[in-house]
């Protein structure tokens, strides 16, 4: 009995975050799918900021009903194009092109947040930084040489990389110095088998956009539950669901067993 409580209690903890494939600790998203008020800010952000190059082509406007607005709310604020409410969030841009501007067509953002994560979502969207080096003059801590600009700039405002520079051996960092010629020193010292690493630490701002750092937080909150939210609109309801489902095999379990301690009494 005991093994079936630590089972279910492990199945009701929400998912832990996990930092992403390059090792970069991400933020906490902390999103609410029951804001719908937050789900149509971001529904506007999006469609205003990230529909020039991004669609959800497995999307209808008409979603967005469920979450509150209306058909003439739909039309006036999240449709530029002329397309139907009842159309899928397609966009102009061919692919092709896309390719040859930014290095590889602009991905569909439908399942991006379900395949990524949330806090992935969040936290890339926080992580542009200059560099002169890249085609589009910016960089991203999340996703290294990235092709995409930052959409968001003018709001957020320009911000520069902060470097810290690790030492390793192989793959393990053995120490971490804000000044490179201390690095190479270390390395040095310790002679071969260890080289440096030149890691963005953090950033420092450049220029204020028309946001406050509060204010632009809650916008790229506010496009990640959005995001979050059309890459699985029942997710609500299928976790609530779930609960009950747990709850009927925790019931029937002892059902179950007390059932065949009834049948198999008199054989022992």
């Amino acid at each position: 009995m005991k093994k079936w409580i630590v089972l279910i209690v492990m199945a009701l903890l929400p998912v832990a975050g996990f930092a992403n494939e390059e090792g970069v600790e991400l933020e906490s998203a902390n999103i609410d799918l029951s804001d719908n008020a937050a789900i149509q800010r971001g529904a506007k952000y999006f469609t205003n900021y990230c529909m020039g190059c991004h669609s959800a082509k497995y999307v209808r406007y008409k979603l967005m009903e469920k979450v509150g607005l209306t058909e003439s709310m739909i039309k006036d604020n999240l449709i530029f194009d002329g397309s139907k409410v009842g159309g899928l969030m397609k966009i102009a841009m061919p692919s092709e092109y896309a390719a040859g501007s930014f290095g590889a067509p602009a991905p569909d953002l439908t399942l991006e947040a379900r395949r990524r994560g949330s806090d992935w979502v969040y936290s890339y969207l926080k992580s542009f930084y200059t560099d002169p080096s890249r085609p589009t003059g910016v960089n991203n801590k999340v996703f290294h040489n990235v092709g995409m600009p930052n959409i968001l700039w003018e709001l957020e405002g320009i911000k520069d990389p902060v470097y810290k520079y690790e030492v390793k051996e192989g793959t393990e960092t053995v120490a971490e110095f804000d000044s490179e010629a201390e690095a190479e020193q270390m390395v040095k010292d310790k002679g071969e088998g260890f080289h440096v690493e030149k890691v963005v630490s953090g950033f420092s701002k450049r220029s204020q956009g028309k946001l406050s750092d509060e204010e632009f937080d809650g916008v790229v909150r506010d496009i990640t539950t959005y995001l979050t939210y059309i890459a699985e609109p029942v997710r609500l309801e299928r976790e609530h669901m779930g609960v009950w489902v747990l709850l009927f095999l925790v019931v029937f379990t002892i059902l179950a067993y007390l059932m065949k301690k009834e049948w198999w009494k008199d054989v022992h």
